[in-house]
């Protein structure tokens, strides 16, 4: 297994979930009782949609941690591009086992392969305007690190992992700091060397940029207004256009100029990708 995610154990996720599935007894009373023990499956996974892959390693590591023997053929790499009705992997081993992991190695792909297709959809938009794609920390609890992992997959940058790793100034730290640049001047006073700050109006970026901000959050601005925005800081710090961006509107903001584009939806709202497992005796 080559996996690897800063932050992320692999064996302690699929541990987890399968013990999750498998409750406090630890077991799978379907395939007990109606699989005998010494029976065998072969099996493929296929998409039903076109995708972008991502989750194969982890697919794998949920089959393996039920049966060591198992024989596993993954058949593409994540980020990879592939067509509808593509085989992803080939799988033979216990039927117990392949059956009891199935689950947990289908939600995980399907739902991360969602989010790489969704990004790859929004990357693709804005080929060619010189934006870069963000996503957000709008991840569902516990999975934060998977998720960003799979907006990797489709090519987006990710933008802060969480609260730790850089200041982000919005509407109510300001209400409460008084301003936009004492805000700012309190973050710089306490050490943090990436600041950036949600401005919802041109009249905050001065004051901003004044305290010592390090990156601008464009927040629900018009395309004209961003245009404006974009001009006025002249590439001082880096620009982030936010709020409400679709698939139908990512290209009018992203030819504005911005530095940025960031998405919520990517992790909040991606469909998960069809895809499935059949299964036959051998």
């Amino acid at each position: 297994m080559s996996l690897s995610i800063p932050g992320f154990n692999l064996d302690a996720f699929v541990a987890a979930t399968l013990a999750e599935d498998l409750g406090s007894e630890g077991r799978d009373v379907t395939s007990e009782a109606v699989i005998p023990a010494d029976a065998r499956f072969a099996g493929v996974m296929d998409t039903r949609d076109a995708i972008v892959v991502a989750g194969m390693e982890i697919a794998e590591a949920f089959f393996r941690a039920l049966d060591p023997d198992v024989r596993i053929d993954r058949l593409v790499d994540d980020g990879q591009q592939v067509p509808s009705s593509a085989d992803l992997m080939r799988v033979e081993g216990s039927a117990r086992a392949l059956l009891t992991a199935e689950r947990s190695a289908l939600n995980t792909v399907q739902h991360l392969s969602g989010i790489a297709t969704l990004t790859r959809a929004y990357v693709d938009r804005i080929r060619g305007t010189g934006a870069t794609l963000l996503d957000t920390r709008k991840t569902i609890p516990g999975l934060r690190v998977l998720e960003k992992y799979a907006t990797r997959m489709g090519r987006a940058e990710n933008h802060r992992m969480g609260l730790w790793d850089a200041a982000m100034i919005k509407d109510n730290h300001v209400a409460v700091a008084g301003g936009v640049g004492e805000a700012v001047s309190r973050a710089r006073a306490a050490g943090i060397a990436r600041i950036i700050v949600e401005v919802d109006s041109v009249d905050q970026i001065e004051p901003a940029l004044a305290a010592g901000a390090t990156h601008l959050l464009l927040d629900n601005m018009t395309p004209p207004v961003l245009r404006g925005a974009v001009t006025l800081v002249g590439g001082r710090v880096p620009t982030e256009a936010s709020g409400g961006v679709t698939l139908e509107t990512i290209r009018s903001i992203a030819e504005t100029g911005v530095t940025y584009v960031s998405v919520g939806r990517l992790t909040q709202s991606a469909p998960a990708a069809d895809i499935g497992l059949d299964f036959v005796a051998i």
